[in-house]
């Protein structure tokens, strides 16, 4: 009797009793004196009180003990309810200006904009690294961010890289040290992915254009991701010594065209070959670079005289459009006073988190040219983790959003944002939200509800790593040994936390792969996982019926990469079939079905009649909808939604080619049931029958990926190009000519688009480039469909013959 009393006590308690050691403890109980400490029982973790899970590393041994872990659960509730006011006027100095003195930023832009070339000053002028080395460099070195050997060979940017740098700035006469974490993104849409995770965890962004071209295709898409995770932005016009430079189209584009208020901060002293320096329109103070590098800066108060007048001009323009998006600006330009440097720093740097306003800079990195000024403007203008609202959702309150606010001493919260494999396994980058990160503390993944230990933490310089012991709120890092996914959150247990996903674009084009030996399966699958784990967009299926391994992804360079990379680290050949298109299936019209599925087998049968239509869903044209209009009980529920599920089945293989349907409506309206043969089995075949035999009298039809292409070259290739378009049926948007070259924008098939590249390079003597991302579905030509229906019947009658 007393043995159950005590176990309903240890229940009521909350507390848990560990098989292992529950024996010894109650039998301590049993003995102990009157008058001497009580022993609590083991508490294993986790523990759930009120929706929160708490992991105590140390075995209680008293009463005291617990009294301890008690006033640890009451801080954790108390902080779980402080507002972001409450924790900053509580935060001590030194966490007020450590966190004043951060800085999370991204590089992104179009191709070939300069991306990795401007962040290599940055390291150089930060001191991170020692010599610059170019991207297409003659020394064969290549730039410090791109580490793998293909983007080296390539020039190009494949995998976001992160690095951190401190950067010493005057202010009031002072030297203060900002610490800045960078990340560099590529431009190919191939790789959007990676644009995509870096923005949704950096505090800010520079967004770098060319002088030359603008504001370009890709430069709309980093535009939208920015948007879509409300990223405040520098713009940084590169290249200025390019000839045909114009930083002021781009500033106009990035006002008509992004549909951002913006202003140039800067007027250039020179263009072209003639690019000396930058007028500072804050200050008005000209820059100059100097020395090796150009790695002295030299500030003269004293514009250059052919300049004043522009200058002037353009800070008026600064201020009118400051006045524009920020109220204090607004009512010094309505008194009619000159505002102050001060004034328009605050202004800029107000407008600019609330992401009303991007201030232009300008300068060229190749030239090693006004690059420690943007420097500069990270840090006036971009925010601090403490400026960033960023939210995390309470599991404990239905998914309540919740602010989450950067302070050391608050419990932990941090986002798992990116996964790569290296020699000493899965590293893991964690953006680190609230609270402090400590080597050999216990995490609980919200998601898997584990509670994982964190061995060892680093900060990352490009593919150098450097150990730490603990890194703050508001900063970047990875560790090892951490089994997870990307988007995956992490708290220290006091907090049912968990954090939004990235958004993940669809695959839109696939082929089928296997390795040219049987001996290499193995390595073949390791692979395949792994790039699973590191890239959302990258996806691995098997065909049910021709049994081949499918690899999906953002396109040819995209799949072609990843074939590259089976072969290089993981000494993998492999033969890879004709890419394919992700074709979808629809219907063009109403058509009415009554269909009646009566089959006989010896035993109980199968018997479902249904009734009704199907026609086009106008309002969501990539949705399908399932709608019941059976009145009087004519066909139970259950089977209803059987009917249901028969139609989303029928709809994930379309009967011309096994793609996908969308924007299908189907309304069920009547049927019939019989007492011992009708099941839910039986309706659901009916229902695809039925589906499959009136599809081709509502026009079904084969839609195809149109993609938005955008090509440039050399203006005297505008002939070639436009041929090599119009054989391929494409509808030409838009054209630009610029002084050198010409841009031209079109929607093309993604079919007609295999091997473009080659046809490109061969008709512009490889001077021409192009990009392609996933437009919108429209139906393929007549022709195109009945070849694709004939192919795909031929591929199933050899099935069945096999």
């Amino acid at each position: 009797m007393m043995r159950g009393h005590r176990a309903v006590n240890v229940l009521r308690d909350s507390r848990l009793l560990s098989q292992h050691h529950s024996a010894r403890y109650l039998s301590l109980a049993a003995r102990a004196p009157s008058g001497s400490l009580r022993p609590a029982p083991l508490i294993a973790a986790p523990i759930q009180i009120n929706g929160r899970r708490y992991f105590s590393l140390t075995k209680p041994r008293h009463a005291a003990a617990g009294a301890a872990a008690a006033a640890a659960f009451k801080a954790a509730e108390t902080a779980a309810t402080l507002s972001p006011e409450d924790v900053a006027a509580k935060m001590s100095p030194e966490e007020r200006k450590r966190l004043s003195r951060v800085r999370n930023i991204g590089i992104a832009a179009h191709i070939d904009s300069g991306k990795t070339t401007v962040t290599e000053r940055v390291l150089f002028y930060t001191g991170r690294i020692n010599a610059i080395h170019e991207v297409r460099g003659k020394d064969g070195v290549g730039s410090k961010m791109d580490s793998m050997d293909l983007e080296r060979e390539k020039g190009i940017t494949i995998q976001s890289a992160a690095t951190f740098a401190d950067w010493k700035k005057t202010e009031d006469g002072q030297e203060q040290t900002y610490h800045v974490n960078l990340i560099d993104t590529p431009g190919h849409i191939d790789f959007t992915i990676e644009v995509e995770r870096a923005l949704r965890v950096l505090d800010g962004a520079v967004m770098i254009l060319c002088a030359v071209s603008g504001v370009q295709s890709q430069t709309i898409t980093v535009d939208r991701q920015m948007k879509r995770y409300n990223v405040p932005r520098i713009s940084f016009v590169n290249k200025m010594d390019r000839m045909g430079a114009n930083p002021w189209k781009a500033v106009e584009q990035i006002n008509t065209k992004l549909k951002i208020p913006a202003a140039a901060i800067q007027i250039p002293i020179g263009v072209e070959d003639q690019f000396k320096g930058v007028v500072d329109l804050v200050e008005m103070k000209a820059h100059y670079n100097e020395g090796p590098r150009g790695i002295n800066m030299r500030v003269e108060n004293e514009i250059p005289a052919e300049l004043k007048e522009l200058a002037e001009e353009k800070r008026q323009i600064l201020i009118e459009k400051l006045a524009d998006v920020d109220d204090e600006m607004a009512e010094i330009f309505l008194d009619e006073q000159i505002p102050t440097p001060e004034q328009i720093k605050g202004a800029i740097r107000r407008a600019t988190i609330a992401l009303k306003f991007s201030p232009v800079m300008m300068g060229s990195a190749l030239a090693d040219k006004a690059i420690q000024p943007m420097l500069d403007a990270v840090c006036d203008y971009l925010p601090n983790p403490g400026d960033v609202t960023n939210l995390a959702l309470n599991k404990a309150k239905a998914e309540e959003e919740t602010q989450l606010v950067p302070y050391n001493s608050l419990p932990f919260v941090g986002l798992a944002f990116k996964l790569e494999e290296n020699n000493y396994g899965q590293l893991t980058y964690i953006r680190v939200y609230q609270g402090t990160l400590r080597r050999g503390t216990y995490l609980f993944n919200s998601r898997t509800d584990k509670k994982v230990r964190i061995p060892r933490i680093v900060r990352m310089h490009s593919n150098e790593m450097e150990d730490v012991d603990e890194v703050g709120a508001g900063e970047i890092c990875a560790v090892f040994g951490v089994d997870c996914a990307s988007g995956d959150t992490f708290t220290d247990g006091n907090l049912p936390y968990t954090m939004s996903s990235m958004f993940v674009p669809d695959a839109v084009m696939s082929l089928s792969i296997k390795p040219k030996k049987s001996t290499d399966a193995d390595n073949f699958s390791k692979a395949m996982n792994r790039f699973q784990r590191e890239d959302p967009t990258f996806r691995l299926s098997i065909d049910e019926e021709s049994e081949e391994t499918i690899i999906s992804g953002m396109g040819e360079l995209h799949l072609e990469i990843y074939v590259e990379r089976l072969r290089r680290e993981y000494r993998v050949e492999c033969t890879t079939g004709k890419p394919r298109v992700a074709y979808r299936e629809t219907i063009s019209q109403r058509a009415d079905f009554d269909y009646l599925f009566k089959r006989q087998s010896g035993g109980p049968g199968d018997f479902a009649k249904v009734v009704g239509w199907i026609e086009p869903n106008p309002e969501h044209r990539e949705q399908n909808v399932f709608s019941n209009q059976v009145v009087g009980g004519v066909i139970p529920d259950k089977f209803i939604s059987a009917v249901s599920k028969g139609f989303d089945l029928i709809c994930e293989k379309g009967p011309l080619l096994g793609h996908k349907v969308i924007g299908v409506k189907m309304a069920l309206t009547d049927g019939a049931t019989h007492v011992t043969d009708s099941s839910d089995h039986a309706f659901s075949l009916a229902a695809q029958m039925a589906f499959r035999k009136t599809f081709p009298d509502a026009g079904g039809q084969v839609l195809e990926p149109l993609m938005k292409t955008t090509i440039m070259a050399p203006n005297e290739y505008q002939g070639q190009v436009l041929m090599l378009m119009s054989k391929r049926n494409a509808t030409i948007i838009d054209t630009e000519i610029g002084p050198e070259e010409f841009t031209l924008i079109a929607d093309c098939s993604l079919n007609a688009m295999f091997g473009f590249s080659s046809n490109l390079r061969a008709a512009t003597q490889g001077k021409g480039e192009f990009s392609m991302e996933f437009s919108h579905y429209a139906a393929a030509p007549p022709h195109l469909q009945k070849e694709l229906v004939a192919e795909y019947e031929k591929e199933l009658e050899a099935k069945r013959t096999k």
